[in-house]
């Protein structure tokens, strides 16, 4: 098992037809940055092989007879979760195309493929893996222990997570997301708070069928002197067992709470909480920079439709002068239908950042869901789009395990100006 960052993108062929696998090997053998680490004649070969050697890349058969490709992808992620797994098939139906990437696959090429686009592939996703893995090593050291309470520091105090869910464009599912997200998030090991800072018109109490009683204006006037008793009698309890900040009651009353209080608030709360969901308006205020600024991880969320598109590109490039890593954007295609003709494929090359996670388009079930008060994520998560939140959370999970975590950010004062009210 490798324990350094490896020279090489690191392959392993998964076929259970041996002349495919020598094939591909001839193909990439003259190449001096890949290295095939093991051929497997089986889905469960490949599982065993992968947890062993660790690759980068997993080039995976769809059709085999002990277990298919798209289970094997599942259990090679499992295991090798910085893993990139392209799947190699004769079939190119939409519908094998559709559940290898819902298992995990990031590419889909036909067989046979030719050399110049699978090596092409291999090298897009093994610099993406390679970074991954390095990440994963380094939140092994000593200084950042890994796991699901967060980190802490010198004074061994809890130290949690961060999670905004934004979009530059309203209606885009964001409080579906943020909901689901915490419940899915939280457990007795992994206590969750879901904040919502959409001050004037904040939903997340109905999509979570919960009275209004005290709201995020009870703590911000007390945001630099906060105390446990106090914020325990302002949180609501949700059915869960996880805690809910909700937004002011009323439209007005948002101009009592202010950025620097959001901060301070928020970063109380990451002390006594693993994770702290935010869900957020799609005005660039002051209020909402701030909790950008304060996220451990910015999960933005796009559809498939033009102006949404638009907006994303804008959104990336403004983070982007923000100086906020790459690495702590994780981006959500919500409410897909690739009968549009907008495909996350598409829309990952178009903006040219990967789609992290996608959820299909269902309004019958998401507008259940929000009528009732109960998220999809309470209920049977063996079909879409209740699976693929339950893989979301598994995604995210996944890519907080992996990084250490980040230094306090020190950004100029005069940003949080920017977008002052």
């Amino acid at each position: 098992m490798p324990d350094a960052p490896s020279a090489t993108i690191r392959v392993l062929i998964v076929d259970d037809i041996a002349e495919t696998r020598e094939n591909i090997k001839k193909l990439l053998q003259f190449e001096a940055d890949i290295e095939v680490v093991g051929g497997a004649r089986s889905g469960a070969e490949g599982i065993q092989l992968a947890t062993e050697t660790r690759p980068h890349i997993v080039l995976m058969d769809i059709n085999m007879p002990d277990m298919d490709g798209i289970t094997a992808t599942e259990g090679v992620i499992e295991q090798v979760p910085f893993c990139q797994v392209v799947i190699l098939s004769v079939q190119s139906e939409p519908d094998y195309m559709r559940r290898a990437m819902m298992a995990g696959a990031k590419d889909f090429i036909p067989k046979p493929p030719s050399g110049d686009e699978l090596i092409k592939t291999i090298r897009f996703l093994g610099d993406r893996a390679k970074k991954d893995e390095e990440r994963a090593l380094q939140a092994r050291q000593p200084d950042y222990p890994p796991g699901p309470r967060g980190s802490r520091g010198q004074t061994g105090r809890l130290q949690g997570k961060v999670l905004s869910v934004y979009s530059a464009k309203g209606g885009v599912g964001c409080t579906t997301l943020a909901t689901n997200l915490a419940v899915g998030l939280h457990t007795g090991e992994t206590p969750v708070v879901i904040v919502d800072t959409n001050l004037q018109f904040g939903d997340v109490s109905v999509f979570l069928n919960l009275q209004v009683k005290n709201s995020i204006v009870d703590l911000a006037s007390r945001a630099e002197e906060l105390d446990k008793e106090y914020v325990d009698e302002i949180l609501m309890a949700h059915q869960t067992g996880m805690r809910v900040l909700a937004a002011p009651p009323r439209p007005e009353m948002a101009d009592e709470v202010h950025a620097d209080q959001v901060r301070a608030l928020l970063k109380y709360l990451k002390g006594h909480y693993a994770y702290v969901v935010v869900d957020t308006h799609s005005t660039m205020d002051d209020v909402t920079l701030a909790v950008l600024e304060t996220s451990d991880m910015i999960l933005a969320v796009a559809t498939p439709d033009i102006p949404a598109i638009k907006d994303s590109r804008l959104l990336f490039d403004l983070l982007g002068v923000l100086e906020i890593p790459k690495d702590r954007i994780f981006f959500i295609m919500n409410k897909m239908d690739r009968r549009t003709g907008i495909t996350p494929e598409a829309v990952a090359e178009n903006l040219r950042r990967p789609v992290d996670a996608e959820v299909p388009a269902d309004e019958r079930t998401i507008t259940s869901s929000i009528n009732k008060g109960v998220p999809l994520m309470l209920g049977d998560k063996s079909k879409p789009p209740a699976k693929n939140l339950l893989d979301m959370v598994g995604l995210v999970k996944q890519r907080l395990v992996a990084e250490p975590p980040p230094a306090e950010d020190k950004l100029p004062e005069q940003r949080s100006k920017l977008f002052s009210r």
